[in-house]
């Protein structure tokens, strides 16, 4: 009996520990986010500590809650609120502006009625509230280009994007560093009608790293690096694209082809300086690197995301985006950005290895301006100095509009929508004009994206015979394309897609054509990481101040 007595004393009293072991260590059920049924009286002192707790979301750091969970603004996970080191009041430059400062470069993270008015309601109460009523700073994801702009604005060299896009990446976190992978790879068969038209098995890829390091509150490092392996997978002739023209292989212009990427197409470091909460500035330099002209690239825009082929008015719009020395100026006020560049102007060479020789023989300017959270807006303006290495006494004057608006539509649902103008100025051929109109609408796993473009382009740049080179041919593509996610959301997305385009031409190109109607066709699979608030991101070994 004393036996059995001592055996149930025992097992009681493990029971008692394991419950309260459990306790500790999990008092949530993160299922459901409420608090698990626990005996209040050998649980008060967790409770006390839950409630001085608190979590936010890096992307919104006014979001505050007493709970782990996600953002409702943007579904990322909640990460624990850094303890402030003193009791007072944060400056101005850490907090949050205030809301009639509209959508600016430090407030950019802030919400505003139209933004939340669309996104799905937390089933619990969240606290938004200015920071300093816990005496806690939250950390915060800024652009690896500017320490005042959220992450979700960086874009291809120093352009923007509306603040509200969607971002597909992994993120790694070091404390206050951070690191963010991401890139695309699309293995697909492609089938290009006409006589000028080719079909093949191919894989337009790139990948790109970015790097941000704090130096205190209101400064910051940054660096990026951008790689393609397009010259492995693409060749030197690059991949059919009826009507596009550009560089140039075995000394012969490339037409009715788009021209693979070099194996670096970005190495940057960039320096900002925030002096306070509405004015900063910035330093960048390439080598290779993106100078202040035109949009963002192509690659870089959500509206062409999903799309495997470059717009044929990428030499019109935005084909400085690799270039081998370039250096930026910015200034920043609010949402509203003035910068300047000198760079190279010649175009990378047909060795898609190597470092082409920096000139800084050329120069642009460039305006942008995020009004909303939703739209950015830029215009620009450059002179490009021997572009191409067959035509070294060419110059050309660059001029570009774009317009980016993003429509969140709720969870893991958006639509994004671009529309660019870009004209070329060149010597000897005078001014021919550039339009794209481009949109991609996502839901869940499946994705429909539309282009229009029209470009106007000499018979010198088509390569047409003598009598035709100086006549200039408007020619057009409209392209509808669908992907549907088999993987969606695991870390990375991997996508079944399809694309069809309709190429329209004057009648005087049939003798170049054929009689035929111009079109092309491919199946594709897209190869992505997830969207970024799908998964957390990542913290490092000694990740600082931030409880696990």
């Amino acid at each position: 009996m004393k036996t059995r007595i001592l055996i149930l004393s025992c097992a009681i009293s493990l029971a008692a520990r394991a419950i309260a072991q459990v306790g500790a260590i999990d008092p949530f059920d993160y299922r459901s986010g409420q608090a698990a049924n626990r005996p209040h009286a050998e649980h008060d002192s967790d409770r006390e500590h839950e409630q001085k707790q608190k979590y936010t979301c890096p992307m919104h750091p006014e979001v505050i809650r007493d709970y782990p969970g996600s953002c409702p603004k943007c579904g990322m996970k909640l990460v624990p609120l850094k303890e402030s080191k003193r009791s007072t009041p944060i400056n101005r430059e850490q907090a949050p502006n205030p809301p009639s400062h509209g959508s600016g470069a430090a407030g950019a993270q802030r919400p505003t009625l139209n933004d939340s008015s669309h996104l799905p309601h937390p089933s619990h109460p969240s606290h938004e509230m200015d920071n300093n009523e816990h005496g806690m700073m939250p950390m915060q994801m800024q652009s690896s280009i500017n320490i005042a702009d959220p992450m979700s604005r960086e874009s291809s060299g120093t352009s923007w994007l509306p603040d509200s896009t969607p971002m597909y990446g992994k993120m790694f976190m070091f404390g206050e560093d951070m690191l963010m992978l991401h890139g695309a790879i699309f293995p697909r068969y492609t089938n290009v009608s006409t006589r000028r038209g080719d079909d093949r098995i191919d894989a337009p890829n790139w990948i790109m790293a970015m790097y941000s390091h704090r130096l205190g509150q209101s400064a910051e490092i940054g660096t990026r690096l951008m790689m393609s392996l397009d010259p492995l997978t693409e060749g030197g002739r690059g991949y059919p694209l009826l009507f596009q023209t550009g560089e140039s292989w075995n000394g012969q212009p490339l037409h009715d082809r788009q021209h693979p990427h070099d194996l670096f197409d970005e190495l940057s470091i960039s320096f900002s300086q925030k002096f306070d909460s509405d004015l900063s500035a910035y330093l960048y330099f390439g080598y290779p690197g993106e100078p202040a002209l035109g949009p963002p690239t192509f690659m870089h825009r959500l509206s062409a995301m999903d799309d495997p082929d470059a717009p044929i008015g990428h030499h019109w719009q935005d084909s400085t985006h690799v270039t081998f020395g370039v250096a930026t100026l910015g200034a920043q006020w609010r949402n509203l950005k003035i910068e300047g560049s000198i760079f190279t102007g010649r175009e990378p060479d047909e060795n898609r290895y190597d470092f082409d020789r920096p000139r800084f023989d050329s120069y642009s300017g460039r305006i942008s301006w995020n009004p909303t959270q939703n739209l950015a807006l830029q215009v620009s303006h450059g002179y490009i100095k021997s572009p191409e290495a067959l035509e070294p006494d060419l110059k050309r004057h660059r001029t570009t509009a774009s317009l980016i608006y993003n429509f969140p539509l709720g969870a893991d649902r958006n639509c994004s929508n671009t529309f660019v103008w870009g004209q070329n100025h060149d010597t000897g051929e005078g001014k021919t004009q550039s339009f794209l109109i481009e949109s991609n609408y996502q839901r869940g796993r499946d994705t429909v994206y539309l282009r229009w473009e029209r470009v106007e382009k000499s018979g010198h740049e088509l390569v047409l015979d003598p009598p035709d080179e100086s006549r200039v041919f408007p020619v057009s593509a409209y392209t509808i394309g669908y992907v549907r996610d088999l993987s969606h959301g695991n870390g990375l997305d991997i996508g079944l897609g399809t694309q069809f385009t309709i190429n329209d031409r004057p009648g005087s190109l049939d003798r170049y054509y054929g009689n035929d109607l111009g079109y092309a066709f491919q199946f594709f699979l897209r190869i992505r990481p997830s969207l970024h608030s799908h998964g957390a991101h990542e913290h490092g070994e000694h990740s600082a101040g931030m409880e696990k």
